[in-house]
């Protein structure tokens, strides 16, 4: 059993999917218990990410009523018997997979960052199992993530999934400083984060995107150079190349969907792309792999271990997560708005807990 500090109420609201493609309802439904490896987490900030829309739409074939949101922050209430490394009252950025097996060969590998690719796992929360859009939330301790004083939960949701998604995605080019990373997808949620990652390792960035918003915010958050992918595919090549020495990127990061091929294409010589983007199927022209060695690999979420890395560079370097914040459960029509209109600049969050926001102050939250 569980042992809380103080004891939850017995009953809280939840953002859920009732039925695929249909709003969301705002539900009163049980508290969850957690489990000997868990956490109960009193959500702060909930956050939305392009995965939402999938679950929604019932990609996943989640299991229905799916309480939504799988990025997420907030304060542990309560520890379940087997856990060690929390205690009630830490900040947390939550975990999203959920009972790891512990016994498959990514799980028991020396490599640490295999961890996240257990498939033995009891599901993703928000995903396939209840998620952070509510007032509590269950979260494996084993893939939480503790929060320096210096992040605040407004930050910490986001980097939940988006954060940790792009800082794998960057340490995975295996760059050195000085080198060029190009972001096909730099000024969306996931890539404004990603040049910020880029430039605290030391990388020159040359950030592309297809939106006004999205080029005037990778400006903002550092880039070198910045190209608008609306252009003709060689002028976009050429642009990366003048900057370049003529070569082109040392590697590229793939964000958005159906971009592999210009990834590619503005990649040097026997350079390498990182596939973040998921399309259903990804194409490439055979002669950037096969005349140009061009070579792709893929990327998930950190290890736990790479996660605590992210949120040490983002208390240290002062990475910041460009939020929209909705106050409330019930705001969550308006902010779906704003992520739909296009004009979106980084992530749409709804503050659960205002509370736990105003207190954290104190400890010197600021990023």
């Amino acid at each position: 059993m569980a042992t809380p500090m103080v004891p939850p109420p017995p009953e809280m609201r939840a953002l859920r999917i009732v039925e695929f493609n249909a709003p969301y309802e705002l539900c009163t439904i049980p508290v969850p218990k957690p489990g000997p490896h868990d956490l109960l987490v009193k959500v702060a900030v909930a956050s939305y990410c392009h995965t939402d829309s999938m679950v929604a739409a019932g990609v996943f074939k989640s299991k229905l009523p799916q309480t939504a949101s799988h990025e997420g922050s907030g304060t542990v209430v309560a520890v379940g018997d087997a856990v060690s490394s929390f205690a009630i009252g830490d900040r947390v950025m939550c975990g999203i997979p959920l009972h790891p097996c512990g016994a498959c060969d990514d799980c028991t590998s020396p490599i640490e960052s295999h961890r996240q690719y257990c498939t033995q796992t009891a599901g993703h929360i928000g995903v396939m199992t209840q998620g952070c859009a509510a007032e509590y939330v269950v979260t494996d301790a084993r893939t939480t993530t503790k929060l320096p004083d210096s992040v605040s939960f407004l930050s910490a949701a986001p980097l939940a999934c988006a954060g940790r998604t792009v800082y794998r995605a960057v340490r995975k080019t295996e760059l050195q400083p000085g080198q060029w990373v190009a972001i096909v997808g730099a000024g969306g949620g996931l890539g404004h984060l990603g040049i910020q990652f880029a430039r605290a390792m030391g990388l020159r960035v040359v950030a592309i995107d297809a939106r006004d918003d999205g080029l005037a915010l990778a400006r903002e958050c550092g880039a070198d150079v910045v190209v608008d992918a609306r252009r003709e595919k060689a002028e976009v090549v050429r642009a990366v190349q003048a900057v370049t020495g003529g070569r082109g990127a040392d590697c590229a990061i793939v964000l958005a969907d159906h971009a592999e091929a210009l990834a590619a294409a503005v990649t040097r010589m026997h350079g390498t792309v990182v596939q973040v983007a998921q399309p259903e199927t990804v194409s490439v022209p055979f002669a950037e792999l096969v005349f140009r060695d061009i070579r792709f690999k893929g990327s998930v979420l950190c290890s736990p271990g790479e996660s605590e890395e992210m949120v040490r560079c983002v208390a240290e370097h002062g990475v910041r997560v460009r939020v929209n914040a909705f106050q409330g459960l019930d705001r969550i029509e308006e902010s779906l708005g704003l992520v739909r209109s296009g004009k979106l600049r980084g992530k749409a969050v709804i503050v659960v807990d205002p509370e736990q926001i105003e207190a954290e102050k104190g400890i010197g939250a600021r990023v």
